[in-house]
Protein backbone atom coordinates (compact mmCIF):
# COMPACT_ATOMS: atom_id res chain seq x y z
CA UNK A 1 0.00 0.00 0.00
CA UNK A 2 1.31 3.64 -1.17
CA UNK A 3 1.77 5.69 1.94
CA UNK A 4 -1.13 8.57 2.94
CA UNK A 5 -0.04 11.85 2.84
CA UNK A 6 -1.48 13.96 5.99
CA UNK A 7 -1.39 17.22 7.68
CA UNK A 8 -2.58 17.00 11.18
CA UNK A 9 -2.82 20.81 13.28
CA UNK A 10 -3.49 21.15 17.04
CA UNK A 11 -4.87 23.76 18.02
CA UNK A 12 -4.48 24.44 22.12
CA UNK A 13 -5.13 26.48 24.84
CA UNK A 14 -1.05 27.95 24.21
CA UNK A 15 0.29 26.47 21.41
CA UNK A 16 -0.68 25.52 17.76
CA UNK A 17 1.40 22.92 15.95
CA UNK A 18 1.67 21.22 12.21
CA UNK A 19 2.69 17.82 11.57
CA UNK A 20 3.14 16.63 7.69
CA UNK A 21 3.37 12.79 7.90
CA UNK A 22 3.37 9.95 5.11
CA UNK A 23 1.58 7.42 7.15
CA UNK A 24 1.40 3.52 5.89
CA UNK A 25 -1.62 1.94 7.91
CA UNK A 26 -0.26 -1.70 7.28
CA UNK A 27 2.80 -1.34 9.30
CA UNK A 28 1.71 1.58 11.77
CA UNK A 29 4.81 3.47 10.45
CA UNK A 30 4.73 7.28 10.38
CA UNK A 31 7.58 8.80 8.43
CA UNK A 32 7.84 12.71 10.15
CA UNK A 33 8.46 15.29 7.03
CA UNK A 34 7.41 18.26 8.79
CA UNK A 35 6.97 18.87 12.79
CA UNK A 36 6.66 22.39 13.89
CA UNK A 37 4.97 24.77 16.98
CA UNK A 38 3.97 27.78 17.21
CA UNK A 39 3.20 30.03 20.51
CA UNK A 40 -0.16 31.80 20.31
CA UNK A 41 -2.00 31.94 23.68
CA UNK A 42 -5.10 31.11 21.95
CA UNK A 43 -6.52 30.80 25.44
CA UNK A 44 -5.63 34.15 26.61
CA UNK A 45 -8.27 35.36 29.45
CA UNK A 46 -10.38 32.58 28.22
CA UNK A 47 -11.12 31.36 31.82
CA UNK A 48 -11.84 35.36 33.07
CA UNK A 49 -14.21 36.52 30.46
CA UNK A 50 -15.33 33.52 28.50
CA UNK A 51 -14.22 34.84 24.87
CA UNK A 52 -11.58 34.38 23.15
CA UNK A 53 -9.44 37.73 22.93
CA UNK A 54 -8.97 39.49 19.67
CA UNK A 55 -5.23 39.80 20.04
CA UNK A 56 -5.03 36.00 20.09
CA UNK A 57 -7.33 35.13 17.80
CA UNK A 58 -4.71 37.45 15.44
CA UNK A 59 -1.71 35.88 16.54
CA UNK A 60 -3.24 31.92 15.71
CA UNK A 61 -4.61 33.37 12.18
CA UNK A 62 -1.37 34.53 11.21
CA UNK A 63 0.47 30.94 11.93
CA UNK A 64 -2.37 29.37 10.31
CA UNK A 65 -1.25 31.15 7.60
CA UNK A 66 2.30 29.88 7.40
CA UNK A 67 0.92 26.39 7.97
CA UNK A 68 -1.22 26.64 4.74
CA UNK A 69 1.68 27.78 3.26
CA UNK A 70 4.43 24.57 4.66
CA UNK A 71 0.72 22.37 3.55
CA UNK A 72 0.99 23.56 0.06
CA UNK A 73 4.89 22.85 -0.58
CA UNK A 74 4.21 19.50 0.29
CA UNK A 75 1.47 19.09 -1.45
CA UNK A 76 -0.96 17.59 0.92
CA UNK A 77 -4.43 16.86 -0.56
CA UNK A 78 -7.02 18.88 0.88
CA UNK A 79 -9.00 16.15 2.14
CA UNK A 80 -5.90 14.69 4.31
CA UNK A 81 -5.69 18.15 6.06
CA UNK A 82 -7.35 17.69 9.31
CA UNK A 83 -7.32 20.39 12.79
CA UNK A 84 -8.55 19.50 15.86
CA UNK A 85 -9.18 22.76 18.56
CA UNK A 86 -8.99 22.02 21.94
CA UNK A 87 -9.92 23.43 25.53
CA UNK A 88 -9.79 27.18 24.84
CA UNK A 89 -12.20 27.05 21.67
CA UNK A 90 -14.68 24.75 23.57
CA UNK A 91 -14.98 27.45 26.68
CA UNK A 92 -15.49 30.09 24.51
CA UNK A 93 -18.42 32.06 23.23
CA UNK A 94 -16.90 33.52 20.37
CA UNK A 95 -15.64 29.93 18.60
CA UNK A 96 -17.40 30.58 15.72
CA UNK A 97 -15.43 33.66 14.90
CA UNK A 98 -12.57 30.88 15.44
CA UNK A 99 -14.02 28.45 12.91
CA UNK A 100 -14.69 31.08 10.75
CA UNK A 101 -11.26 32.45 10.36
CA UNK A 102 -9.36 28.99 10.00
CA UNK A 103 -11.58 27.67 7.29
CA UNK A 104 -10.65 30.83 5.21
CA UNK A 105 -6.89 30.16 5.83
CA UNK A 106 -7.06 26.98 5.63
CA UNK A 107 -9.48 25.38 3.78
CA UNK A 108 -10.91 22.72 6.42
CA UNK A 109 -13.40 23.62 9.62
CA UNK A 110 -11.54 23.08 12.63
CA UNK A 111 -12.63 20.18 14.60
CA UNK A 112 -13.58 20.92 18.00
CA UNK A 113 -13.50 18.03 20.00
CA UNK A 114 -14.59 16.78 23.43
CA UNK A 115 -12.56 16.06 26.14
CA UNK A 116 -12.89 12.35 25.81
CA UNK A 117 -12.35 12.35 21.96
CA UNK A 118 -9.31 14.84 22.33
CA UNK A 119 -7.71 12.17 25.43
CA UNK A 120 -8.46 9.15 23.11
CA UNK A 121 -6.27 10.65 19.95
CA UNK A 122 -3.46 11.63 22.00
CA UNK A 123 -3.62 8.01 23.68
CA UNK A 124 -3.33 6.82 20.27
CA UNK A 125 -0.55 8.81 19.31
CA UNK A 126 1.47 8.26 22.52
CA UNK A 127 0.76 4.19 22.85
CA UNK A 128 1.14 2.55 19.20
CA UNK A 129 4.35 2.24 19.13
CA UNK A 130 4.85 1.33 22.82
CA UNK A 131 2.78 -1.78 22.24
CA UNK A 132 4.86 -5.30 22.53
CA UNK A 133 7.97 -2.77 23.62
CA UNK A 134 9.22 -3.30 26.87
CA UNK A 135 6.98 -0.95 28.62
CA UNK A 136 4.14 -2.72 30.27
CA UNK A 137 0.44 -2.15 29.59
CA UNK A 138 -1.93 -0.77 31.02
CA UNK A 139 -0.95 2.42 30.42
CA UNK A 140 -2.04 5.66 31.72
CA UNK A 141 -1.38 8.22 29.37
CA UNK A 142 -1.88 12.28 30.56
CA UNK A 143 -1.84 15.10 28.10
CA UNK A 144 -0.76 18.33 30.00
CA UNK A 145 -1.92 20.70 28.06
CA UNK A 146 -2.69 24.77 28.55
CA UNK A 147 -6.42 24.65 29.47
CA UNK A 148 -7.01 20.83 30.24
CA UNK A 149 -5.20 17.83 30.81
CA UNK A 150 -6.48 14.82 29.73
CA UNK A 151 -6.30 10.95 31.31
CA UNK A 152 -6.41 8.04 29.38
CA UNK A 153 -6.39 4.37 30.43
CA UNK A 154 -6.09 0.95 27.89
CA UNK A 155 -3.70 -0.79 26.49
CA UNK A 156 -4.88 -1.47 22.49
CA UNK A 157 -8.04 -0.17 23.51
CA UNK A 158 -9.48 2.70 25.99
CA UNK A 159 -10.59 1.16 29.01
CA UNK A 160 -11.50 4.85 30.98
CA UNK A 161 -11.16 8.66 29.90
CA UNK A 162 -11.38 12.39 31.57
CA UNK A 163 -10.47 15.44 30.68
CA UNK A 164 -9.97 18.05 33.40
CA UNK A 165 -10.05 21.41 33.19
CA UNK A 166 -6.57 22.31 35.12
CA UNK A 167 -3.46 23.45 32.62
CA UNK A 168 -0.50 25.45 32.41
CA UNK A 169 -2.07 28.52 31.65
CA UNK A 170 -5.55 28.01 33.67
CA UNK A 171 -3.41 27.64 36.72
CA UNK A 172 -1.34 30.51 35.87
CA UNK A 173 -4.09 32.96 35.76
CA UNK A 174 -5.86 31.75 38.55
CA UNK A 175 -2.82 31.28 41.15
CA UNK A 176 0.23 32.61 39.77
CA UNK A 177 -0.52 36.08 37.83
CA UNK A 178 1.52 38.64 39.71
CA UNK A 179 4.88 36.40 38.60
CA UNK A 180 6.91 34.66 41.20
CA UNK A 181 4.06 32.82 43.19
CA UNK A 182 4.44 32.94 47.31
CA UNK A 183 3.67 29.81 49.21
CA UNK A 184 0.22 30.61 49.91
CA UNK A 185 -0.90 30.62 46.33
CA UNK A 186 1.29 27.80 45.55
CA UNK A 187 -0.81 25.75 47.99
CA UNK A 188 -3.96 26.95 46.75
CA UNK A 189 -3.21 25.39 43.52
CA UNK A 190 -2.28 22.48 44.59
CA UNK A 191 -5.67 22.56 46.22
CA UNK A 192 -7.30 23.59 43.21
CA UNK A 193 -5.27 20.26 41.36
CA UNK A 194 -6.00 17.77 43.77
CA UNK A 195 -9.53 18.74 44.14
CA UNK A 196 -9.70 18.29 40.46
CA UNK A 197 -7.91 14.85 40.64
CA UNK A 198 -10.34 14.01 42.84
CA UNK A 199 -12.63 14.25 40.24
CA UNK A 200 -10.44 12.49 37.31
CA UNK A 201 -10.07 9.33 39.65
CA UNK A 202 -14.42 8.93 39.72
CA UNK A 203 -13.71 8.13 36.09
CA UNK A 204 -10.22 6.94 35.95
CA UNK A 205 -8.66 4.38 38.16
CA UNK A 206 -5.52 6.47 38.56
CA UNK A 207 -3.28 4.20 40.02
CA UNK A 208 -3.95 0.92 38.11
CA UNK A 209 -1.39 1.77 35.12
CA UNK A 210 1.58 -0.25 34.79
CA UNK A 211 3.39 2.74 32.92
CA UNK A 212 2.49 6.38 33.26
CA UNK A 213 2.93 7.82 30.10
CA UNK A 214 3.27 11.96 30.02
CA UNK A 215 2.48 14.05 26.90
CA UNK A 216 2.87 17.62 25.63
CA UNK A 217 5.14 20.68 25.96
CA UNK A 218 5.08 21.09 29.82
CA UNK A 219 6.28 17.24 30.15
CA UNK A 220 8.96 17.41 27.52
CA UNK A 221 10.46 20.81 28.77
CA UNK A 222 10.46 19.60 32.58
CA UNK A 223 12.13 16.30 31.05
CA UNK A 224 15.22 18.63 28.96
CA UNK A 225 15.51 20.57 32.64
CA UNK A 226 15.67 17.50 34.51
CA UNK A 227 17.99 15.74 31.41
CA UNK A 228 20.39 18.90 32.11
CA UNK A 229 20.20 19.02 27.74
CA UNK A 230 22.36 21.81 26.45
CA UNK A 231 18.95 22.51 24.01
CA UNK A 232 15.66 20.83 23.39
CA UNK A 233 16.78 17.63 21.63
CA UNK A 234 13.64 15.46 21.23
CA UNK A 235 15.52 12.46 20.34
CA UNK A 236 16.85 12.50 23.77
CA UNK A 237 13.53 13.69 25.34
CA UNK A 238 11.24 10.99 23.28
CA UNK A 239 10.75 8.18 26.10
CA UNK A 240 13.29 9.37 28.52
CA UNK A 241 12.45 8.07 32.09
CA UNK A 242 12.13 10.54 34.92
CA UNK A 243 11.44 9.21 38.57
CA UNK A 244 9.59 11.48 41.05
CA UNK A 245 12.17 12.44 43.29
CA UNK A 246 13.90 14.23 40.08
CA UNK A 247 10.43 15.57 38.77
CA UNK A 248 9.94 17.39 42.24
CA UNK A 249 13.66 18.23 42.84
CA UNK A 250 12.91 20.37 38.71
CA UNK A 251 9.38 21.82 39.82
CA UNK A 252 10.60 23.19 43.24
CA UNK A 253 13.42 24.86 41.19
CA UNK A 254 10.99 26.09 38.82
CA UNK A 255 8.22 27.57 41.63
CA UNK A 256 10.95 28.73 42.55
CA UNK A 257 12.77 30.54 40.01
CA UNK A 258 12.71 34.32 38.60
CA UNK A 259 11.12 34.69 35.24
CA UNK A 260 15.09 35.81 33.86
CA UNK A 261 16.46 32.37 35.46
CA UNK A 262 13.73 30.17 33.24
CA UNK A 263 14.01 32.13 30.51
CA UNK A 264 18.04 31.16 30.89
CA UNK A 265 17.02 27.53 30.40
CA UNK A 266 18.65 26.11 27.06
CA UNK A 267 15.43 23.83 26.72
CA UNK A 268 13.02 26.73 27.53
CA UNK A 269 10.87 27.78 24.94
CA UNK A 270 10.01 31.77 25.14
CA UNK A 271 6.68 31.17 25.08
CA UNK A 272 6.42 28.59 28.24
CA UNK A 273 8.78 30.95 30.64
CA UNK A 274 5.34 32.23 32.34
CA UNK A 275 3.68 28.69 32.24
CA UNK A 276 6.31 26.22 33.01
CA UNK A 277 6.15 27.00 36.89
CA UNK A 278 2.50 25.82 37.10
CA UNK A 279 2.72 23.43 34.66
CA UNK A 280 5.43 21.97 36.49
CA UNK A 281 3.48 21.81 39.79
CA UNK A 282 0.25 19.91 38.23
CA UNK A 283 2.74 17.34 36.94
CA UNK A 284 4.18 16.41 40.06
CA UNK A 285 0.77 16.35 41.55
CA UNK A 286 -0.06 13.95 39.04
CA UNK A 287 2.70 11.91 39.54
CA UNK A 288 2.39 12.10 43.54
CA UNK A 289 -1.68 11.20 43.40
CA UNK A 290 -1.02 8.11 40.86
CA UNK A 291 2.02 6.79 42.93
CA UNK A 292 3.92 6.20 39.81
CA UNK A 293 7.85 6.14 40.47
CA UNK A 294 8.15 6.73 37.07
CA UNK A 295 7.23 8.92 34.08
CA UNK A 296 7.73 7.90 30.51
CA UNK A 297 7.80 10.89 28.16
CA UNK A 298 6.68 11.04 24.81
CA UNK A 299 7.27 13.31 21.94
CA UNK A 300 4.15 11.54 20.00
CA UNK A 301 0.82 12.84 21.39
CA UNK A 302 -2.06 13.94 20.03
CA UNK A 303 -0.44 15.56 16.97
CA UNK A 304 0.12 11.76 15.93
CA UNK A 305 -3.38 10.79 17.19
CA UNK A 306 -4.84 13.39 14.63
CA UNK A 307 -2.74 12.20 11.59
CA UNK A 308 -3.54 8.47 12.09
CA UNK A 309 -7.07 9.65 12.25
CA UNK A 310 -7.08 11.14 8.94
CA UNK A 311 -5.52 7.51 7.55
Amino acid sequence: MTATRVAAIDCGTNSIRLLIADLDPETGEITDLDRRMLIVRLGQDVDRTGRLHPEALARTFAACREYAEVIAEHGVAPDRIRMVATSASRDAENAAEFAAGVKEILGVTPSVVSGDEEARLSFTGATRELLGGPHRPPYLVFDLGGGSTEFVLGERDVRAAYSMDIGCVRMTERHFAGGHPAEARIEAARSDIRAALDTVAEAVPLDSGATLVGLAGTVTTVAGIALELPGYDSERIHHAVLDVARVRETAEWLLRSSHAERAAVPVMHPGRVDVIAAGALVLLEIMERTGAAELLVSEHDILDGIAWSIA
